[in-house]
This record gives C-alpha cells, structure tokens and sequence, in this order.
C-alpha cells in the first residue's frame, strides 16, 4: 500500500506542476512536455507569475504584451492565484541557465582568425567588383546571377525601385571608389578615377530620386577628391599627375542637375525626384519622405564649402529648418511623409526606419562636421524626444527588469504604437548612438538586430517583434548592422563584435553568393534570390566588414579623424568645412529654432571622439550580461 501512495503522489505532483506551467505560460493544448514555446508566447506571462507590476509604467518597462494588453488582464488573476506565498523572482531568472554559453562563444578573437575574416572581407568586395567590371560596366549594376549589367528601366518609368536609384551613369563604380582605397589599392583607384572621369556625364534623360544621386553619386565624387587632394589624407600617395579637380567639377555639375527640386515648393522642401536633363517631371508628387528631403545638409554643404558657394548648403539646411517647424508640438517629433507644397503631414508614423534614419543621423554628423550650434540643437531635441516616445522596455539596458529597449514606430502627434515592426534600415541607429555617446543604449539595440540576423541569417526588411516573425521577407544586402558593429567595436574593442561581422560575413558567404558576385535574398527563410547587387553592397556593407577586422588601416592609424556619410563615404573633420566664404543669408529663425522648455545644454567638442568612454574593465567581458542576450535571443524565437 506504501508504494501505492508514493505512486499516487508523484502523479499528483506531476500534474500540479503541468498544470502551474499550463498556467505560467497560457500554452493551453499547445504545451509539450518537451517546452517549446509556440511564436505567441508573451513575456509578459512570465510578468505575471513572478513579479510585481504595482508602481511601473508598462509602457516603459515593457513592449512585448502591448497588443495583447486585455488578455493579459484576464489571466492576472489566476496567475496571480498561482503565485500566491511563493517568494517573489524576476522572469529574468527564466534565462539564467546556461549563461556561461556566451562568455565562451564570444570572450575572445584570436589574431589568426581576425586576420582569416580581413581576407574573406576583401575576397567578398573584389569577387562583386572585379564581375562588375567585367560583366556590368558601364551600366550602373550587376546582375551577379546572370552576369549581365543593369540600367534604368526605361520601358516602365514608374518603376522607381529601380529608376530612383540607376540613372546611367556607372552607379556602382562612383559609390565604390573610396572603398577601393580603404583596401589599400592605389592603383585600381586611379584607374576608377580616370574612368569616371573620361565616361562619366550628367547631361542624361534619367529621372533619379534626388537623395539617392546625393548619397550615393555626389558624396562619393566629394569624398574621392578629397582624398586625391587632401595632404593630410591616411592613404599615402594617391593622386596622379594631371589631375584638375574634374571629381569636384563633375559634383557641381551633378548638385546644379539637383536644384530644380527645390524650386516652386512653398515650403522649401524639395520634390522627390528630378530629370538631370529637363528638372522636375510635369506629373511630379507633391509628397516626399523626412529623410529624402532632410538628409542633403552634409553633401550640399561640403561642396559649397569646397567651391564657395552657398546656394547648395544654403537650400539643403532650408529643407531641414522647414521640416524641423512642422515637428509635432506635443511630442516634437516628426512623421515620415510630408507634402511639400501644404506642410501637412501625409504620413504620421515616427520612427527610426524608413522614411525617417538619415534625417537623425545628419543632424548629428553636420554638428560634427560644420560645427553649426542649431543643428546640434535639433538633434538634441530629437534624441530626447525618440527617448521620451519611441523608446520601450526597461531603463537600463544592463540591469533591472523588463524587456529589453527597443524603439518602436509611433504616432508622431500621441507617442502610441502604430504597428509592431520595426525594420532593417533601424539597425544603423546603434551606430549613430555610438557617435552620440550613448553606448549602452546601443550595445541593447544592436543585440536585438544581431539577435535576428542569427536567426535567419539575414535582416528581414521588417521584422514583426509581436508574432517573432517576418512582415516583409527580402534582405537586399544592406550594411546597417554591419555599420553599427563596426562603430561599437571602434568604441568597446570588445571582441564580441568581431564575433558579429564573422556571423555576417559567413552568413553572406553561404546565403548570398552567386556565379558572378552577391545577390538580393529575396525570402530570408528559404533564401531564394533576386537578380540584383545594389551598389551599398560594395560601397559599404563590404567596406565596414573590411574595416571591423583590419586594426591596422590607415584610417585607423591617422592622427585626422573622418566621419562615414550615410552611403560610407568617408569626409575628414576638417576645419575647411567650418569656414564659410559667405555671410549667413538664411539666419536662424526663432520661431523654427525656439526651445520648448528651457535648456542650458552646452554643445560638447563637434570633434570629441565618445570611443573612449567604455571603462576599460568592461571590454573584456561581454558588453551585455548574458541574463540579457539570452533573453533577447529568446524574444525572436531562438530558443
């Protein structure tokens, strides 16, 4: 009879546990006795069973039950129930075990393998530039699983996914040239340079987006002169006998083809889009994206600086000041489209991604570059106003309870969630925190993008952090993460970023290689592909992966410091660029420029460098607690 109660007992025991876990986790049918979560599985549950909400903001601390608030409500009780008497855990500790997993993967990089990745790096880069060249040339791209080149689509016009970008001018040879020099080859870049030079011309029936041709054409064709001109430059000998500043005239010629966009707009935005032949197209939108219209200030003001002429910073930085006015008043933030004859917003998401990135980050890099104090202001303003809205999830991104930060996209006029997607161009914002100086923030962030790539071996155009899955599928090859990994190692030199770029590297290795270069993922789960290597592809994501694993690149080793515009260019911080040759025609505006509340903060150094503000004992252990990591890999359905 003994042994029957003991038997009756463990079953009790067993079914009691069952049904505390059923409870816990809400898995209802779905429950194994193996445990693996379904997609829908909230952390919030966890909340719920081990701790206690009194006295926290929910929007705040969390970010993972927001659309599913009211069910939550109806399970507190029972869960509640289940709780009752048993000491008070964090969910957190759900995550503790095996944490030791990720101190040995990541503490360490030996120089034999940093040097095996350099190589791979530049391999990749070479294996895109050498097809193009061969294949592709003088077409702006390369088809790299055809082995054919690609221009403008000129039998359907509106298809701008191809035309915004390609406007028959060698796109991929211009947007490369800098990188060329950061792998230290001297002599392919003359080369590039008098083949550009000698094929090149604007004068072209191509209607073009007018913030693609100025990331991607005019700020390489600025940055190569400057580097074939600039004594002080880190890459040795570079220029050539006969040179005559044709670079810089082919980017005046490119920046006077783009100044029709600014022209007959009310507002001083500019049009989206303009023909380099005839201007702005008869049947032209009136809308235009915030970071198409605000992110020329860094291009057009260098060159006017360069060639003394303010016509072009002088439009770029009425853009800014123009769509800086029309920020909300209650959040200060702004939305993503705008029409530029009204100034009413069309598109009232705010957010990180699409639409809105680079008009952040060039705040930020004019301050640095121009040392102008109101952009300084503005970007300011922004950061706190994204930190005060958009930013979800615990305090801290190394301590306390919660979810992990994430920056959602949000009603620019009520700070609530619009969707539950963020997408991969967000994935440059850890960077722009590191330049910012606010790198715990990014360590947080970063984790979470690196977090997915590890999942799918690429970044999903959008992601959905509600159901852990894909929203939109393809991954063309963009350098965003890679870009933040570089900059956080440069500022950590913690080799758990090396450990990132050769997750990437390999990824892009195995994922996206073709016969004659790398190819658009065009489903990031099965990993079918487009026919098509966009020109970022060698101009960045292959040059930040170069530059992660070569401690040694002159870049590195100058005593000048350089700053990367959104494409990759690189522009040296040079006092050139905080002169002007002109009297300030545009003065700031104090309605456009007035503080909300009062604010005595002094701008820092526009050339202080935040990359020495990890202490130096956390560069040796990973830069987020492993508690931490394990949690986020499991908020995107690692484990």
């Amino acid at each position: 009879m003994q042994w029957r109660s003991i038997v009756v007992g463990l079953v009790v025991l067993r079914l009691s546990f069952s049904c505390v876990i059923w409870l816990a986790f809400g898995l209802g049918p779905n429950v194994s006795w193996g445990f693996n979560f379904p997609l829908s599985f909230s952390l919030h549950k966890l909340d719920l069973l081990f701790g206690d909400e009194k006295g926290t903001d929910p929007r705040r601390n969390s970010w993972s039950q927001r659309v599913h608030v009211h069910r939550h409500e109806e399970v507190a009780t029972t869960c509640a129930k289940v709780g009752e008497g048993s000491p008070e855990r964090s969910y957190l500790s759900f995550f503790d075990s095996n944490r030791d997993e990720y101190s040995r993967r990541y503490s360490s990089f030996p120089d034999t393998l940093k040097a095996k990745m350099k190589d791979m790096a530049k391999e990749m880069f070479y294996f895109g530039y050498d097809n193009y060249m061969k294949y592709a040339f003088p077409e702006d791209e390369l088809n790299p699983i055809d082995c054919e080149g690609r221009g403008p689509d000129v039998l359907n016009p509106s298809n701008i996914n191809i035309n915004d970008v390609l406007g028959n001018y060698s796109l991929t040879l211009i947007d490369t040239l800098d990188t060329l020099l950061v792998l230290g080859n001297v002599t392919e870049f003359q080369k590039a340079v008098k083949l550009v030079i000698d094929t090149v011309s604007f004068d072209k029936d191509s209607t073009v987006q007018v913030f693609e041709a100025n990331i991607r054409i005019l700020g390489s064709l600025i940055s190569s002169h400057i580097l074939l001109t600039d004594p002080k430059h880190p890459f040795g000998k570079v220029d050539y006998e006969g040179y005559d500043n044709e670079l810089l005239h082919l980017a005046h010629d490119l920046a006077v083809r783009l100044l029709p966009a600014f022209e007959n707009t009310l507002t001083g935005i500019p049009y989206p889009r303009v023909n380099l032949k005839t201007g702005v197209p008869p049947d032209s939108i009136n809308e235009t994206c915030t970071a198409g219209a605000g992110s020329l200030l860094v291009e057009f003001g260098i060159l006017s600086r360069l060639i003394g002429d303010s016509t072009f910073e002088w439009v770029a930085r009425r853009a800014v000041r123009a769509l800086w006015s029309l920020r909300s008043n209650e959040t200060g933030l702004l939305g993503n489209v705008v029409n530029i004859q009204t100034g009413q917003w069309v598109g009232k998401q705010s957010g990180l991604g699409a639409g809105m990135d680079s008009f952040y980050e060039y705040l930020l890099k004019s301050y640095i570059l121009f040392g102008e104090k109101e952009d300084h202001r503005m970007f300011q303003d922004s950061y706190e106003s994204i930190q005060n809205h958009m930013r979800r999830g615990r305090e801290s991104c190394n301590e306390g309870e919660g979810d992990p930060p994430l920056y959602v996209n949000v009603n620019m006029f009520s700070g609530e969630i619009m969707n539950t997607w963020i997408d991969s161009l967000q994935a440059f914002f850890p960077g722009l925190q590191v330049l910012n100086g606010d790198v715990d923030n990014a360590i947080c962030l970063h984790a979470f993008y690196y977090a997915i790539w590890k999942r799918f071996g690429a970044l999903p155009e959008r992601y959905n952090w509600q159901l852990q899955a894909p929203d939109v599928l393809f991954y063309p090859l963009r350098p965003e993460l890679v870009e933040s990994t570089y900059l956080l190692y440069q500022a950590t030199k913690n080799p758990f970023y090396l450990h990132v770029g050769m997750d990437i590297l390999q990824s892009l290795e195995k994922n996206a290689k073709v016969k004659c270069g790398y190819a658009t993922l065009h489903h990031v789960v099965e990993k079918s592909k487009e026919d098509r290597m966009e020109s970022f592809f060698l101009s960045e994501t292959c040059k930040y992966l170069y530059l992660l694993f070569d401690e040694d690149n002159p870049l590195h080793k100058s005593d000048n410091k350089y700053i990367f515009t959104t494409e990759g260019h690189i522009v040296p911080i040079d006092k050139r660029f905080r002169e002007k040759q002109w009297d300030d025609e545009f003065p700031c505006e104090e309605a456009v420029l007035a503080e909300r509340k009062p604010n005595n903060r002094k701008p820092p150094p526009s050339n202080n460098s935040n990359c020495n503000r990890i202490p130096e004992e956390r560069r040796y252990t990973l830069p987020l607690k492993s508690v931490y990591m394990r949690q986020i890999d499991h908020m995107v359905g690692l484990f």
